[in-house]
């Protein structure tokens, strides 16, 4: 599993763990995906407080496994990002998650609560330990243009996205803000929201072309593509074992520039809309 730099952190694996709805299948199937994408590598697990029981379900997939080993990421509600809110939040994501910290704590998305009360609860934490560092999610450039005034250079450690072959709108400006200043990109739904390339379609052959090369998925090269510049990270979920490491393999995988470029005029990137796209 090939590792990136995650912000101003340590290096993590390119291809994490989403847990969005994970909660609401088979209990069991959950923590074994969530055990077999551990065991091939994808040692980033995100999820958040809006996520139902997906905290309570990632605490028994890591039960009993090296804390240090794992880099868990969890966030909080806008409606709760005042200072006390943050801090409270995170205390109570900590209990569920039965750890005793966070590698990376996230403002899910803009909210009404000033940035400036949400960063020093960032910072109070982790001046307690009870996180490494923090983030944010949902974020356009605007947005981190001014949080970057109220925390500084170096504080922000990642901006999770809305990302996929025909979602890429952040590639306008986001990403590169984000590697201007260093920030890692998480890419949340990389394969859509039900709606993946159909094989029928004219950019879901390409897509089957590559994959047939490299003898891999059509997911595996979506993967490989979303995560092709230094800064981006993905976070699929898994609802079985064998999808968990399906999507661990992509992290394995390397384009060729004729590859990029035939995906790039498969799924075009479209013109910059007016607002950042979001689930």
């Amino acid at each position: 599993m090939k590792q990136k730099k995650f912000g101003n952190g340590p290096d993590v694996s390119v291809i994490g763990q989403g847990t969005w709805y994970l909660d609401r299948g088979d209990r069991k199937a959950a923590v074994a995906a969530l055990r077999r994408g551990i065991e091939t590598g994808m040692t980033h697990i995100d999820t958040a407080e809006m996520y139902g029981e997906a905290e309570l379900v990632i605490a028994d997939a890591i039960a009993g496994l090296p804390r240090e080993k794992l880099f868990l990421v969890s966030k909080v509600l806008p409606s709760n990002a005042s200072r006390r809110g943050t801090i409270t939040a995170c205390e109570r994501s900590l209990r569920r998650l039965k750890t005793d910290h966070l590698d990376c704590y996230l403002l899910h998305w803009r909210g009404s609560c000033p940035f400036e009360e949400t960063v020093a609860a960032f910072d109070e934490l982790v001046r307690s330990g009870k996180i490494r560092s923090w983030g944010v999610s949902n974020f356009d450039s605007d947005d981190l243009d001014e949080l970057l005034d109220v925390a500084g250079e170096g504080k922000i450690a990642c901006n999770q996205v809305l990302y996929h072959l025909q979602e890429r709108a952040i590639e306008h400006a986001v990403i590169p803000w984000c590697e201007h200043h260093g920030v890692a990109v998480v890419a949340y739904s990389p394969f859509g929201h039900n709606d993946f390339p159909s094989a029928r379609r004219r950019g879901g052959e390409v897509l089957q072309t590559i994959s047939d090369a490299h003898k891999a998925t059509p997911r595996q090269i979506a993967l490989a593509f979303l995560t092709r510049a230094p800064s981006v990270l993905a976070i699929p979920k898994a609802s079985s074992a064998e999808h968990a490491a399906d999507n661990a393999a992509a992290g394995k995988l390397k384009l060729s520039d004729s590859e990029i470029a035939a995906l790039d005029k498969a799924f075009p990137r479209g013109p910059k809309p007016r607002g950042l796209p979001m689930l």
